[in-house]
């Protein structure tokens, strides 16, 4: 087999389907700004500003989270020079479990298909919790109607599934208009933290690396990573850019660096507003309250209940964009036989990957469903069962991803080395094994640290069988590659190669003797 599983094809030999046109995601459909827009909207920034950063502050108490965000920018800026590299050789919509499997083989790259399929699901399924919680509550508090949570969560269920079924370019539309206006109004919230800052004034104690010590510094690193969430989705869509070889390590770099900044200048504003010695103190009372009491009393009334609202349609534009992501997940594994045929075809309207779409709308409807049986509390209270969806299955979800950036990067080095051309990569592989052995790290301490993650009491299973959940999802997608290879090994050899294949087959038609 030639190295680094590569294909060689005239130039007019190139197509850019897969065995007719309902094998095929539509090309051209997304930009720089839309593909940017897109994978921005998973990072979800007011829900991170107002949900993650006082739970970093207040419960594991880490002061200097701010650096944080500094420190994993760079960690990942490192991990994107060999990603965004290889995203100009490989476009596939199966990205991580793609380039795993151009890497480091194709049992491999089943086995991580199955783990990107569950860590995206569960990312996307955990935030129909908070989601369904908050709209019962602006409810209540606006209307005097009292719904519970799962009802709300389930009407999102519909309307996330019915937009996955439109085209992307439409999706990163409502995507881009909602992440504009909620990054718009946290700007101004820091812009007016800094201007009137607590009783110890514009400090920079966040950015002491002093402050980054603590037991909780495990978690608070999973949390973080989770924040950054989204970018390493770039190369999904590299099949629905124009010139992917260019947008999509572009966009990847662009949003790694926006995350980096705005959240570390958010997490400082917020530090800054209280004064770096009150801020665990205050994060630990309000809690999600936190941003929303700042806000009020530097902003008014009308301002805060705009951020309210934001923060609703917020989290619906990152379900929408983690839905896009599993949906595709699910088409490329279809493509290449690692699901059943049928989720490798599109909507022949629009060009969407309607029955991965499908799988995740059912998927998340169930999970939900499940959650809101065991729900015995009353209206309004946000306990189990609606903070255990959230922070469960979130939990889960960076887990798995922070496990595929780790395998990405080594699969990177092993790629150029297979085509020989490590010598003038050199540089890319340093940082690809610098960004990996970090991202290792962190995700033992998120698995060192699970029961700390979730809220789990000391001695609960909880702490090990819900990260046993990637494990199980890896070890059983490697099964599954095994059993490939050994009952259909002409499919086991495509698993990466997406598009590529048929260009394989074309070849082997136009030269049988070869």
């Amino acid at each position: 087999m030639p190295t680094g599983r590569s294909t060689t094809l005239p130039a007019e030999a190139e197509i850019r389907t897969y065995k007719g046109q309902d094998r095929a995601l539509r090309a051209d459909r997304l930009g720089t700004a839309g593909l940017l827009l897109s994978v921005l909207a998973a990072s979800a920034p007011l829900m991170v500003v107002a949900g993650v950063m006082p739970t970093i502050f207040g419960v594991m108490g880490i002061v200097g989270q701010p650096l944080l965000f500094v420190i994993l920018g760079v960690v990942l800026a490192l991990f994107g020079v060999g990603y965004a590299e290889m995203s100009r050789h490989v476009h596939n919509a199966g990205a991580f479990y793609a380039y795993i499997a151009r890497g480091l083989g194709p049992t491999a790259g089943a086995s991580a298909s199955l783990v990107a399929l569950v860590a995206y699901s569960a990312m996307q399924v955990g935030v129909y919790g908070i989601l369904g919680f908050e709209i019962s509550g602006l409810l209540a508090t606006y209307l005097d109607v009292g719904v519970a949570w799962w009802i709300p969560a389930l009407i999102a269920v519909a309307a996330t599934g019915a937009l996955g079924w439109l085209k992307i370019d439409l999706n990163a539309k409502v995507l881009g208009v909602l992440l504009l206006i909620e990054c718009a109004l946290v700007v101004v919230f820091d812009a007016a933290a800094l201007g009137k800052p607590g009783p110890e004034g514009l400090s920079l104690t966040a950015f002491d690396p002093g402050t980054l010590s603590g037991a909780g510094l495990g978690t608070a690193l999973c949390f973080c990573i989770a924040a950054f969430v989204g970018f390493e989705q770039s190369p999904v869509y590299a099949e629905e850019t124009s010139k992917p070889h260019i947008v999509v390590s572009r966009v990847m770099f662009l949003a790694i660096g926006f995350v980096a900044v705005f959240f570390a200048l958010s997490a400082w504003a917020l530090s800054v507003a209280t004064g770096p010695a009150r801020i665990t103190a205050a994060s630990a009372k309000a809690g999600p309250a936190l941003l929303f009491e700042l806000t009020e009393s530097r902003l008014g009334a009308a301002f805060t209940d705009g951020l309210h609202v934001l923060f609703v349609t917020g989290m619906f534009a990152a379900m929408l964009s983690f839905h896009n992501v599993v949906a595709r997940y699910a088409f490329a594994m279809g493509r290449e036989g690692l699901l059943p045929a049928r989720f490798g075809r599109t909507n022949p309207g629009t060009g969407a990957p309607a029955t991965g779409s499908l799988l995740q709308t059912v998927v998340a409807a169930v999970v939900v469903i499940v959650f809101a049986l065991t729900d015995s509390l009353p209206a309004g209270d946000p306990t189990a069962p609606v903070l255990h969806l959230f922070t469960w299955m979130g939990s889960v979800g960076a887990l798995g991803v922070t496990v595929l950036m780790a395998a990405s990067s080594f699969a990177v080095i092993a790629f150029f080395v297979r085509r020989g051309t490590a010598g003038a990569q050199v540089w890319r592989l340093t940082a690809a094994a610098l960004a990996g052995l970090a991202l290792v790290a962190i995700a033992v301490y998120t698995v060192r640290d699970f029961g700390v993650l979730v809220g789990a009491a000391e001695g609960s299973a909880l702490s090990w069988a819900l990260p046993a959940i990637i494990f199980v999802a890896a070890l059983g997608g490697l099964v599954h590659g095994l059993l490939l290879k050994s009952r259909r090994p002409e499919a086991h050899a495509r698993i990466g190669l997406g598009n590529e294949a048929f260009r394989l087959d074309q070849a082997a038609e136009a030269d049988p003797a070869g």
